[in-house]
């Protein structure tokens, strides 16, 4: 099985509840390797750029407004299917829906304060690690 990579983001409402430990704890539990990592303030425009496949979307100001609410964590993970375990050990969006042991079952607050941001597929994962990264900075 062939090692990827995939990008996390450790949302508003989990860094302002001191989280980031807890939530690393289960990313790691989960066979994935944290092979960079920063804590930032996203600026309106990187958040405008990330979020840009939902700028359509009514939801679209709100969710630009919360991700620049307070610093978030960005973090490039790395690990076989790693893609695939990010989201599995995420949860699903709704955390009541999540699975338990899962990082929206035990911290997120609600659909939308969901703790967590991972790539839905590796070539998202790829433009997504550049928009925060660059090359020496991953130091797996």
């Amino acid at each position: 099985m062939a090692i990827e990579r995939t990008f996390s983001i450790i949302k508003p409402d989990a860094t302002e509840r001191n989280l980031t430990g807890a939530i690393n704890a289960l990313i790691e539990k989960a066979g994935l390797r944290i092979v960079a990592q920063k804590r930032i303030r996203m600026t309106r425009e990187q958040a405008g750029t990330f979020y840009a496949v939902h700028k359509a979307r009514p939801f679209f100001g709100e969710l630009v407004d919360f991700m620049i609410s307070a610093p978030v964590v960005v973090q490039v993970l790395e690990g076989e299917n790693a893609v695939l375990k990010h989201r599995d050990v995420m949860g699903a969006t709704d955390p009541s829906k999540a699975a338990d042991g899962t990082i929206r079952k035990l911290h997120a607050k609600s659909i939308g304060e969901n703790s967590v941001h991972g790539s839905d597929a590796a070539e998202t994962a790829a433009i997504e690690i550049a928009q925060f990264f660059s090359g020496n900075e991953i130091v797996g």
